[in-house]
């Protein structure tokens, strides 16, 4: 019988400067790895050799290793925020999604970047979710965030909390339902279970607060989306959604803006979450945490949402079809 070969994962490195050279080194030296994946960390070999050296730990080896030379180690310095280590990021990101795009990799897991890094570097995307999603051709995306105590996508995420009434459509809603009912059969069970939230709180109370939101666009999208044959009930109020009862009978909740799940999930699963991005022609999973600069280097940095992360995509790499 023919033995299935694990699934490769390409690994981002992150921002040089943050977390993301030690909490690699931390996964390919972990021994379940093997049993796994067969990962490839795309970054920067000098980089995660002085890595290594200065917290003492393994270097990694020549076959872990997409090297992707251009920042010279000397020239940065870790925890510092640069436009060098910006670019050098981005540029680790677009080999992983070159690779995973024509199956040299079957999923590809990003370690964090700085998003200030990005824009001094001229690198206008806010953030992993929209570069996959450009880069790929995506049609329609929106981020997961997936841990055993709860999960939740996002109809808007890396946006001020002015611009969210506005991105706010029935459209655009439906689509969020309905790539995470697609994301929740493969992960949970075949009939699974949505909410949708409300904008506003105590989800408008019938129009005493916000603009309407939830009346003219959200209720709608939800009853649209019932039409379509999904379990999606709501729009909650945002304040009981996440309770233990709650979270326990659903699979997922859909969240109108960025702080709506994140603090909860944090909150709940900081070093378990993980952060998917749904509509991709490929898998992608992330850490979900941020370059943490003011660890980084130190041998501080826990090293989990990038293990859980890995468990994922190999986890949805080994069914073939797309989140």
């Amino acid at each position: 019988m023919k033995t299935r070969r694990l699934p490769r994962i390409g690994v981002t490195m992150g921002d040089p400067a943050g977390v993301g050279p030690e909490i690699c080194l931390r996964l390919l030296a972990e021994a379940w790895l093997r049993a796994v994946c067969e990962p490839m960390v795309f970054g920067e070999k000098a980089i995660l050799l002085r890595c290594a050296q200065r917290l003492g730990i393994a270097p990694p080896a020549e076959a872990d290793v997409r090297d992707l030379p251009g920042v010279v180690p000397v020239r940065f310095e870790p925890g510092i925020v640069s436009a060098e280590t910006g670019a050098a990021a981005f540029r680790y990101v677009e080999a992983a999604i070159a690779a995973a795009l024509g199956g040299e990799v079957d999923a590809v897991t990003t370690a964090p970047l700085h998003k200030e890094a990005l824009h001094a570097a001229g690198i206008a995307f806010p953030g992993h979710t929209e570069i996959f999603a450009e880069r790929t051709g995506a049609p329609r995306a929106c981020m997961l965030q997936y841990s055993d105590e709860v999960r939740a996508s996002f109809v808007t995420v890396h946006v001020g909390y002015h611009e969210v009434p506005g991105l706010l459509t029935i459209e655009r809603i439906v689509d969020v339902i309905e790539l995470t009912h697609t994301a929740m059969r493969r992960l949970r069970g075949p009939r699974p279970k949505l909410a949708a939230l409300g904008l506003n709180p105590h989800a408008g109370e019938h129009g005493l607060f916000g603009c309407g939101e939830e009346e003219r666009i959200i209720a709608p999208a939800i009853a649209e989306a019932r039409a379509r044959g999904f379990d999606v009930e709501g729009p909650l109020p945002p304040d009981t959604a996440f309770l233990p009862e709650k979270r326990r009978s659903m699979d997922a909740l859909v969240c109108m803006y960025h702080d709506q799940g994140h603090i909860p999930l944090k909150a709940l699963a900081f070093d378990r979450a993980v952060n998917v991005t749904l509509g991709l022609p490929i898998v992608r999973t992330s850490v979900d945490h941020g370059t943490a600069c003011d660890i980084a280097w130190k041998g501080e940095a826990n090293p989990g949402s990038l293990f859980e992360a890995v468990k994922l995509a190999a986890r949805l790499a080994a069914n073939t079809s797309a989140v």
